[in-house]
């Protein structure tokens, strides 16, 4: 995560210097993106609740809660990708300007790491499905790691919304 805290951190820095320039042109604020943010929201929410049913072994609530967060970041990637959709249906190509370019980069880097959140999900779903005994305290492990990785891309979002929102 560090790696990619730095990376994006970079980003914005050539983000926010490359929007005083004039050929610089604000895109449009597509609902979409608002819905796809509560969404996020709600399954970091989910993720809490895993977390605390991980520590009172719940483990069947956790297996429900897991499933609901991989709908919800399916939902959040086919909403990514009809927001672009709209975007490049509405004239806003990535080569349209600077910030067309950005909003691009930004969104699909979001969605690679989502994507690879969803490859750790999934072993964090078989070690809760296969769960015993001996392997508890590993799962639980699992579950944290996933836990956070997962609150880590909410908060890249939340910050990448707001500065696409306010420049």
């Amino acid at each position: 995560m560090v790696v990619s805290t730095i990376m994006f951190c970079l980003f914005i820095v050539t983000y926010s210097d490359r929007m005083v320039y004039p050929d610089w042109q604000r895109m449009p604020e597509p609902a979409l993106l608002w819905i796809n943010t509560f969404i996020l929201f709600i399954s970091s929410f989910v993720f809490v609740r895993i977390q605390l049913a991980s520590k009172k072994n719940q483990f069947k609530k956790i297996k429900r809660e897991l499933l609901v967060i991989g709908f919800l970041a399916f939902v959040f990637l086919i909403g990514q990708l009809l927001v672009w959709q709209n975007m490049v249906n509405a004239g806003y190509y990535v080569s349209g300007s600077p910030a067309n370019a950005y909003f691009y980069l930004f969104t699909a880097l979001h969605g690679l790491h989502l994507l690879g959140g969803l490859i750790y999900w999934i072993i964090t779903l078989r070690k809760v499905w296969n769960t015993n005994d001996i392997v508890i305290r590993k799962v639980k492990h699992t579950i944290e790691l996933c836990a956070i990785y997962w609150h880590f891309l909410l908060a890249v979002w939340v910050v990448l919304f707001g500065l696409m929102l306010f420049s």
